[in-house]
Order: structure tokens, then C-alpha cells, then sequence
């Protein structure tokens, strides 16, 4: 029988790898979960809610015990030396990665441990189940809208009263992958009118698709193999920002989603785009942590810009952990996606014996998570 042990994420972190449903899952496959005790707390889930499910909720040295032998270790935030320092050679670990650097690329492989990266994920149809990333994206996309609507000092939708009518806002999202859909998504429901750019040609469709108007840019075709967005060279970049700028001008909202996963954000706004907002206005940046799409951005603070027209200011906000401000719904989603990314690792042996956890690398999903931290990196 395999181990899958799940841990209390570190303080910031209010996800949790596993929920009791998926805990359920795990055994009905004839898998044994170990939990830290607290381990939903921040997420709303109880550990009786866990015990409930079928996991064994532990602390102190029977959890230390349990990480010792933990078959695979599933956990959101990227893992500490510590933590990497309790499990026992030949460990599986699942979850985001992070920057690997020299130093924590031989922390993994000192540990003889084998680090399975989100980040990593091939973008085909068959991994869309397992795909955090998008999950997580979703999430907040749709909390970028609600960030927005609370600094915003008048209605979203059009309302039309005895006292006069008033127009609806109008949004600006950048970035058309997941986030930005969802962005636009909610943005529409709440009443807004929404104008969104983004340089992969594929995606004016998609943003006429939701209702939204398509901010045309005329930089040819950046789009990846991958699906993700190519880095414009300065000439593209420049013709980018001119034709989003007259937008982002009249806009009360500007939300910025653009990132590429192992990469610094590209730069879509400058601090002058910025100024030239109406007072009042609100710039979120869902890039923030990742060196933001906009100028001046910081994680996890609202940023007060000048408006260039007078009487008073563009407040820009750098969105910290968005997924981590809807804990509950965006657990039991990263939760699906790593139960369905075990089910993949999950071997039945021809003895007809309780299944085991193997790395099979013809398996295109799981080649693609795996990262190489060694010379022995591959497990069989």
C-alpha cells in the first residue's frame, strides 16, 4: 500500500493539497493518507471532516514518522530544505515548484527525493484534469473582478433611476488565457462593459465569445507550440502599449493576468498608462509576484498613482496569493488535480497486489512533470 501524506501549508498559504473528498478517493483507491493535523483549517475543512473521509490526521512524531515513509508528499506552496529533509529516499513530491535554483535543485537531489512540477505540465487535452495552473487561474480571475469592485468608488453595472441613469463601468482586461476569460466572465455578469487584449491571434474569439470587445494590436502571430505567448521584441512591444492606451485611458478598471510559467511577467503598462486613468480608478495586477505587468505594482499592496487628469488618484494593486483569497473552492479544485495526477502514478502489479506509485516516463504527462535534479533523477 502507498503513503500519500499531505502537510499544514506554511504561514501566507491558506490552500490545502488535499480535501476530505479527495482524501475519499485516494483510499477507495487503496491508497493510505496521512494528514497534518489543521491541515484545512484556513480552507474550511475540519480534521474530523478528513478522519471522516478515511485519512489518518497526525501531528508531532507520528507525523514525522509518516513523512519518513511517505510514499509521495502533496503539498501548493514550493517545499522548504526542511520539510524536503523529513522525507525518506525515493519520495515522490507533487505540487508547484517554484524557481528551482542550483541551491534547492540539490537540496532535492541530496534528499534523494523526486520533485513532480505543476509547472511542468504538457498542455494537451488529456492533462486539462490535472492541470493547476488553469484551476488556479480561474480563481482568480474571477477574484481580480471582486478585488476591483470594492476599491471602485461607483457601480459596476448601467442602473437606470428616477434620480438619472447611471453608465456602466468599463473594464480593461490584459491576458487572455483562464484569468482574463474568467475576468471578463464576471466582469460582464456584474453589469461592466470590457474591452480585452491579448498578442496570441486565437484569442480574439474567444474574448468576443464572452461578450467583450477585442482590442486589436497588429503584432502577428506570438503565439508558442505550447499555447503560451511569445516575448515581443521592442518594436511589437511599443505597438502594443499604443494601441491598448487609448483604452486603459478611459477605462475604470484595468486588470493585467499576462505570465508564462518559470518566467519574469512581461511589462504591459507603464506608470505614465497608468496616470492617464480617470481618478478613482483601479489597475489590478494579477502578476505581481512574478514582476508584474505593470509599473510600480507590489505584491500585496495597493500602490496610489497620481491621475494625470487631477483630483485624485489610480490605485494599483498587486494581488498577492488571488487563489489563496477563495481557499475553499480553490483547494477542492488543486485537490482534484493532484487526486487525478495520482491516479495516472497509481500501478496495479500483475500479482494482483495493493497498488504502488511508479514514475512511468512513456507516460507523456508524467515525463513532463518530472524535473531533474540529478543524475539519478529517474525513478522506475
Amino acid at each position: 500500500m502507498s503513503n500519500v501524506v499531505a502537510l499544514r501549508e506554511s504561514d501566507g498559504e491558506t490552500r490545502a493539497a488535499l480535501t476530505p473528498e479527495t482524501v475519499r478517493a485516494l483510499v477507495r483507491g487503496g491508497h493510505r493518507v496521512v494528514v497534518q493535523s489543521g491541515i484545512g483549517t484556513r480552507s474550511f475543512y475540519s480534521d474530523p471532516e478528513y478522519e471522516d473521509a478515511g485519512a489518518h490526521v497526525r501531528e508531532g512524531a507520528p507525523l514525522a514518522t509518516a513523512l519518513g515513509e511517505a510514499d509521495l508528499l502533496a503539498h501548493v506552496a514550493p517545499l522548504t530544505a526542511e520539510r524536503l529533509a523529513l522525507l525518506g529516499k525515493g519520495a515522490i513530491t507533487l505540487g508547484l515548484l517554484g524557481a528551482l535554483d542550483d541551491e534547492r535543485r540539490a537540496a532535492f537531489a541530496s534528499a534523494g527525493v523526486q520533485p513532480l512540477a505543476f509547472e511542468q505540465l504538457p498542455r494537451t487535452s488529456r492533462a486539462q484534469s490535472m492541470d493547476v495552473l488553469s484551476s488556479q487561474a480561474l480563481a482568480a480571475g474571477y477574484r481580480s473582478v471582486l478585488e476591483a469592485a470594492t476599491r471602485l468608488p461607483r457601480f459596476l453595472p448601467m442602473s437606470m433611476t428616477a434620480a438619472g441613469t447611471v453608465p456602466p463601468a468599463k473594464v480593461v482586461v490584459l491576458g487572455v488565457g483562464v484569468a482574463g476569460l474568467q475576468a471578463i466572465a464576471t466582469a460582464r455578469r456584474l453589469g461592466a462593459t470590457v474591452s480585452a487584449n491579448d498578442i496570441r491571434p486565437s484569442s480574439a474569439e474567444e474574448v468576443r465569445s464572452v461578450g467583450a470587445t477585442f482590442i486589436e494590436a497588429g503584432v502577428g502571430d506570438t503565439q508558442t507550440a505550447g499555447g503560451y505567448a511569445r516575448s515581443l521584441g521592442t518594436s511589437d512591444a511599443d505597438a502594443q502599449k499604443q494601441a491598448i492606451a487609448p483604452y486603459i485611458a478611459e477605462a475604470d478598471i484595468l486588470i493585467t493576468t499576462a505570465s508564462v510559467p518559470g518566467r519574469s511577467a512581461p511589462r504591459l503598462v507603464t506608470t505614465e498608462m497608468v496616470a492617464a486613468m480617470r481618478p478613482g480608478s483601479v489597475a489590478i495586477d494579477l502578476a505581481a509576484s512574478t514582476g508584474g505587468n505593470v509599473e510600480g505594482s507590489r505584491t500585496g499592496e495597493d500602490v496610489l498613482v497620481p491621475s494625470s487628469r487631477g483630483g485624485g488618484n489610480v490605485t494599483v494593486v498587486g494581488i498577492a496569493n488571488a487563489p489563496g483569497d477563495l481557499p475553499a473552492d480553490a483547494s477542492r479544485l488543486y485537490a482534484k488535480n493532484v487526486s487525478n495526477v495520482i491516479e495516472i502514478l497509481t500501478v496495479a502489479p500483475d500479482n494482483g497486489g495493493e497498488p504502488e506509485l511508479q514514475i512511468n516516463l512513456d507516460d507523456d504527462i508524467l515525463a513532463g512533470l518530472m524535473v531533474r535534479v540529478g543524475e539519478e533523477e529517474e525513478i522506475n
